[in-house]
């Protein structure tokens, strides 16, 4: 247990008192040394707890974690930026086309901004066109709901409007030490031996952009593995995929057929009644709550339950939302390795409305 200042300064005291025969009054320059003294002690005590605290993975934190990381070869998983379409239209159709550059940007009521990743146009004779479009900033800051994208920085010429038909998802902050700390303790836990589903899951993690890896053994029978893996924003490009199954084809047991697949999406929908807390809105309630679902159903559930008393406490802990009823889904959502819950059609009303 680490001493206190006051604790130390008491016992270079009482030492003092035994070896010298007096005690050295509060007041005295000697007094004010000891306690001098006793200071830098202290921060001694304070200065081994924390290198002992860092020389362990229960309790490193920050760059130090980082390092017990590698020991495991574990990376701490970068931010990642939410994606989806922006739907650009006018009020008439045109006799010419009307482009939209890539790098639009455009932004919800509270200024989150989302860019274009490709040139777009409404074709002459269209009211409208949708471009993949994503957060301009990494983290789940970018997860917002369907309709909240709804201002434009610079409006291309001609374009009257914009909007998110769909909700953006699979923004990700950076993670986090305990995320983190959990995955290194976990790799001590479930030792990867080069033939078990937790080496072939571990592999597949140390790849930029694979939030979740599952591996199922003799799905097709004697000496077959399939892993499932997925992205924050739900399924792999196909790029990531291939590169996975390329390396895990290189160090696979001999005579394993092996293979790497994309997740089957299934898609959950939400319906809620919300009631708003004392000074809120039902708008910002409703808005709220769209916004913490589209976060909520990431590449992170592969392979994962999703529960009623989950989806409760994400609503319940919003300080906007007082008390809620869901409608849909009706009972949990089974965990099969090789699905991958996704955000389906949400609607949220106000109770009692």
């Amino acid at each position: 247990m680490q001493k206190t200042l006051e604790e130390i300064y008491q016992e270079m005291l009482d030492t003092f008192a035994q070896q010298s025969g007096y005690r050295p009054h509060a007041a005295c320059d000697l007094a004010a040394r000891l306690y001098a003294a006793a200071a830098q002690v202290q921060a001694l005590y304070a200065q081994a707890k924390w290198v002992l605290d860092q020389s362990f993975p229960q309790t490193a934190q920050g760059e130090f974690l980082d390092y017990h990381g590698e020991t495991r070869n574990i990376t701490r998983v970068a931010a990642t930026a939410a994606e989806g379409v922006l739907r650009f239209s006018v009020d008439q159709a045109v006799s010419q086309s009307l482009n939209i550059p890539a790098g639009t940007v455009c932004m919800t009521a509270a200024g989150v901004r989302y860019e274009t990743l490709e040139d777009g146009a409404i074709p002459a004779g269209e009211l409208w066109t949708e471009v993949p479009a994503q957060a301009a900033e990494s983290g789940e800051s970018g997860n917002v709901g369907a309709d909240r994208v709804v201002l434009m920085a610079v409006a291309p010429a001609g374009v009257a409007r914009c909007t998110n038909p769909k909700p953006f998802t699979g923004g990700a902050d950076r993670e986090d030490d305990e995320a983190l700390r959990t995955r290194i303790l976990d790799s001590y836990r479930r030792l990867p031996n080069g033939a078990n589903a937790a080496y072939y899951e571990q592999e597949a993690m140390r790849f930029e952009g694979v939030a979740a890896a599952r591996a199922v053994g003799r799905p097709r029978g004697i000496g077959t593995v399939d892993v499932y893996i997925s992205s924050a924003a739900g399924a792999p490009e196909e790029t990531l995929r291939q590169a996975v199954e390329e390396t895990l084809q290189k160090s696979r047991e001999i005579a394993v057929d092996l293979q790497v697949l994309a997740p089957e999406l299934l898609p959950v929908a939400v319906t809620a009644a919300v009631e708003p807390a004392a000074g809120y809105s039902f708008s910002q309630a409703k808005a709220d709550a769209e916004d913490a679902l589209a976060g909520f159903f990431d590449g992170q559930l592969l392979g994962e339950p999703v529960t009623l008393a989950e989806l409760g406490n994400l609503l319940y802990s919003l300080d906007s939302v007082a008390n809620y009823r869901f409608t849909a889904p009706a009972e949990d959502v089974a965990a099969l390795p090789s699905r991958l819950p996704a955000l389906g059609a949400v609607a949220i009303t106000e109770m009692g409305g």
